[in-house]
């Protein structure tokens, strides 16, 4: 068998500063607003448990609540990430304009 053989490929990709900033502010805002979305769906999980009465002991309530419990620690942790990552950006953006006067 021999090696495979990779093709040259070298992309000239070419952005501004200005626009890699504003993609990368473009990624954190999509970003929070998937995690938004989960965070509803949790909810909405939660009032369609209650509402229709589809648990009928206190074990299955717990542990919906559990699941729920473990999906808003991830999120909350990447929450965390993307705060990291703002606060980079705005340094990055802050740098861009100079010492504060």
């Amino acid at each position: 068998m021999s090696m495979p053989t990779i093709p040259d490929i070298t992309p000239e990709i070419k952005i501004s500063r200005e626009e890699a900033i504003n993609l990368l502010l473009a990624s954190i805002a999509l970003e929070e607003i998937g995690l938004a979305h989960i965070i509803n769906a949790e909810g909405e999980k939660i009032q369609e448990v209650i509402e229709k009465g589809r648990c009928t002991t206190i074990d299955e309530l717990l542990k919906i609540n559990e699941s729920v419990k473990k999906t808003l620690e991830v999120i909350i942790k990447k929450e965390m990430l993307l705060q990291f990552k703002l606060e980079n950006v705005l340094e990055i953006i802050g740098k861009e304009k100079g010492p504060k006067k």
